[in-house]
């Protein structure tokens, strides 16, 4: 392979970062105009259980801001899996065969399993905890009406996403450290049940304050923590 000089590798990087910021902007563009179709996506869990439901705008720019925060969304989305790849097109030259076969597969398998926590959260959490808050206010001891703002339930679910997506990284991040020697398999075994715990914690803190969500939060997690054990490398 041929060696390149340092001047060689920063226009090489300049080279990546640009075509990123051009796929970012051109998503953004492209969320601006299907971010309608966005918010009725994301409205739908909502809507499918209060059908006679309607959202807040509360202010005159609220849709404005519905539609760049949306459009952001959708760049984000976008530009993540491009950038990583740059990144790895970058790296890969550099590394060994076996770092290669090593961190490919986690980043191809890293984005699957935020889509899959992002799913998750999106057909089973959302239409409960929207469910339960229904309910709830619906049973309040005075007349009420009902009317979710709009921006505050597309950030609350988009939330949900977010964080589900990222605690399903888990079984990545103890495969990761294990092979870099930072965490050794028996440690973990030996640290299950205060895993366990710091899990139900996060679970609390990151999910709205009922103790189903939370539940189905840990859970999850707690399997994936299991599939990480796993996959983790044996003690010698």
């Amino acid at each position: 392979m041929k060696q390149m000089t340092m001047m060689q590798h920063f226009a090489e990087l300049r080279r990546r970062i640009l075509w990123t910021l051009v796929v970012f902007v051109c998503a953004m563009i492209f969320g601006w105009y299907i971010s309608p179709l966005v918010q009725d996506f994301l409205t739908a869990p909502l809507i499918d259980i209060w059908p006679d439901g309607a959202l807040l705008y509360s202010g005159l720019t609220d849709g404005l801001m519905i539609r760049l925060s949306l459009a952001f969304v959708v760049a984000l989305g976008v530009t993540i899996p491009v950038g990583l790849w740059q990144v790895w097109a970058y790296v890969a030259p550099g590394l060994k065969q076996k770092e290669r076969n090593f961190i490919f597969p986690i980043l191809i398998l890293s984005p699957v399993l935020f889509v899959v926590g992002a799913g998750f959260a999106f057909w089973v959490l959302i239409p409960f905890v929207c469910r339960f808050f229904l309910e709830l206010n619906e049973s309040a001891p005075v007349p009420s009406l009902i009317l979710p703002v709009a921006r505050d339930y597309l950030s609350f679910s988009i939330g949900l996403l977010r964080v589900f997506g990222i605690a399903f990284q888990l079984p990545l991040v103890m495969i990761l450290l294990n092979r870099m020697g930072v965490l050794s398999r028996g440690s973990v075994v030996k640290m299950r049940r205060y895993a366990i715990v710091l899990i139900v914690i996060v679970a609390a803190v990151l999910t709205p304050p009922d103790i189903v969500s939370q539940i189905l939060l840990a859970l999850p997690m707690w399997a994936l923590f299991e599939v990480g054990v796993l996959f983790m490398r044996r003690d010698d």
